[in-house]
């Protein structure tokens, strides 16, 4: 079926009547924001650069626009007082409002073309825009294009060239094609600016996200390091929670002579605890992964520490541990928080700080755990296996410390190095004993 001429005609004008519905809107519907450009910056002198920038400008054009005007198109001074004045102070407004400056700009040097056409000294000279009007108008897209809208910008580009052309149109002779020129550069500026603003606003989401990320990596860890503590934990308390029930239950056979009311007691304390181990049971299945199952091992302890030593020497990074010999009796948790901690700190060292010297010491001052580990600078200049670091890594120590009711306490040395130094109970806080 063919399309009648009627028909292609009526779609014709409806997308044209639709276009200029959209170049209109997008001329008269400036951007929300108001602020002006840098000024966003930390430093006052920067917020304070466009204004100086902007003001220099309108400062040079006013005077030399009004004398070109007079002196050379011989136009009356006051006219050209007006004219000069309605093409460049509008420039200040540019810097928070531009599209509503453009629309004042844009009809000055329409009514300035207006006037020299007719003026005595415009043959020969640029018409129908003045160097002058050139200058200005490009400040003004560069403004515009950091500020407005793509469908914006489009439109502004297009009402310029149709400007142009038109009066190119009434006075072919006078024209002397500096409307292509602004129109052309005009152009650019706006590609420019509009290119500048949107990777500028590219790097602020950016760090946005970053910042967002980083805080949901070290939450993550934080989660992940409470959960395996939990998971220890229930290894730790069980051992213990089971010699209470194999007491419990067989204190009755161990023990000859015990009256009724004391075997239906330890009967209870042995229930108690079997309820209790079936508890953290039922927890602790919310917790462990599915392939979790290496966690099942006896967990390390103080005298793991030397194999940890020794295969953080074989990672390339000399260390040496100096571990008191008689600590006495240390609860398992102190231990294996003890533990992680060390191990913690020395992956640090292999993460940043390769080849770095390392000293571990581990001693008791009678209530509680010292656990230090220090590290020099690296020994020769190398790429260390992560350039920065997230600190996730204290996360877990901190937790660990926080575990047992200690303290921690970690930072940089002033030759490079960096110091980890934990202080845990020995004894747990109302008790007298280990």
């Amino acid at each position: 079926m063919e399309t009648s001429p009627n028909k292609l005609r009526d779609n014709l004008r409806d997308g044209l009547r639709d276009g200029l519905r959209e170049v209109g809107a997008a001329l008269t519907t400036p951007a929300a924001s108001g602020d002006a450009p840098l000024s966003g910056a930390g430093k006052a002198w920067v917020r304070l650069l466009p204004y100086v920038i902007v003001l220099g400008f309108v400062a040079s054009l006013l005077p030399v626009t009004i004398t070109v005007l007079v002196g050379d198109y011989k136009l009356g001074g006051a006219l050209a007082g007006a004219l000069a004045t309605a093409q460049t102070a509008p420039l200040l407004l540019a810097l928070t409002r531009p599209l509503p400056a453009w629309w004042i700009v844009g009809v000055a040097d329409v009514l300035g073309a207006l006037a020299l056409l007719g003026a005595d000294g415009t043959p020969g000279r640029s018409w129908p825009w003045t160097p002058m009007v050139v200058v200005g108008y490009l400040l003004l897209m560069a403004l515009l294009g950091l500020r407005e809208s793509r469908r914006t910008l489009v439109a502004v580009w297009l009402a310029t060239g149709l400007a142009g052309f038109l009066f190119e149109a009434v006075s072919q002779e006078k024209s002397d094609g500096v409307h292509v020129l602004l129109f052309v550069l005009s152009g650019v500026v706006l590609v420019v600016t509009y290119a500048l603003r949107a990777r500028g606003e590219a790097q602020r989401r950016l760090v946005v996200q970053e910042t967002i990320s980083e805080a949901e990596r070290a939450q993550r860890t934080l989660l992940e390091e409470r959960a395996r503590i939990a998971r220890e934990l229930h290894d730790v308390v069980a051992h213990h929670m089971s010699v209470i029930t194999v007491q419990a239950d067989s204190a009755p056979y161990r023990i000859q002579g015990l009256p009724p009311e004391a075997q239906e007691e330890f009967a209870t304390i042995a229930g108690s605890a079997r309820e209790s181990l079936a508890e953290m049971r039922r927890l602790l299945a919310v917790l462990r992964s599915e392939d979790a199952r290496g966690e099942r091992a006896p967990q390390p302890g103080l005298d793991r520490l030397q194999q940890l030593v020794e295969a953080t020497v074989r990672a390339g990074v000399p260390a040496e541990l100096a571990l008191e010999a008689k600590l006495g009796e240390v609860r398992q948790a102190v231990q294996l928080s003890a533990y992680r901690i060390v191990q913690e700190a020395l992956a640090n060292v292999v993460r940043h700080a390769p080849g770095a010297r390392t000293e571990v010491a581990v001693r008791g001052d009678g209530e509680d755990l010292l656990v230090l580990v220090v590290n020099g600078p690296a020994a020769e200049p190398m790429t260390p296996l992560e350039h920065s670091g997230t600190g996730h890594g204290l996360v877990g120590m901190r937790e660990r410390v926080r575990l047992t009711g200690g303290s921690l306490d970690v930072g940089s040395l002033p030759d490079g190095g960096f110091r980890v130094a934990a202080r845990l109970p020995l004894r747990t806080k109302g008790t007298d004993s280990p």
